[in-house]
């Protein structure tokens, strides 16, 4: 004896969200690094500023130059002028700027930003309405 499958069509709604209020606080930090550049640092294809050559913003020497995580980035100026990011690369060890157009007694300054300091907060939660399901038959 065959199994007997019952069978029904139906229509049905979507449920749908409406109101609610998320609220987003951005807190920036941004450091900023010093170093003057020097014969030395000029080497065949690139210059390299090791990390004590840096001072930061309340003059105090530089060990190690922070490590970027996945919010944050760097600007270099030299001179002033801001550069192309493209043009240099930051470790923790130093910031390699790839030219040697460069003249000792130039100032650097390396400026590094994070995001890191983020949050969301949902002050008004939303209305979400039930789905509707109509069976026809």
């Amino acid at each position: 004896m065959p199994v007997i499958k019952p069978y029904f069509t139906a229509v049905s709604s979507a449920p749908v969200a409406t109101g609610g209020t998320v609220t987003t606080v951005i807190t920036p930090d941004s450091t900023r690094f010093l170093a003057i550049i020097d014969a030395g640092m000029i080497g065949a294809t690139d210059t390299t500023i090791a990390a004590a050559s840096f001072v930061d913003d309340a003059d105090a020497p530089v060990t190690a130059l922070p490590e970027l995580g996945t919010s944050d980035y760097f600007n270099v100026y030299i001179n002033g002028t801001i550069q192309q990011a493209s043009l240099s690369t930051l470790t923790t060890a130093s910031l390699v700027l790839a030219t040697t157009d460069l003249i000792a007694g130039v100032p650097v300054v390396l400026e590094i930003v994070s995001l890191a300091g983020v949050t969301s907060d949902m002050t008004t939660p939303p209305d979400i309405s039930a789905p509707t399901i109509t069976i026809i038959t």
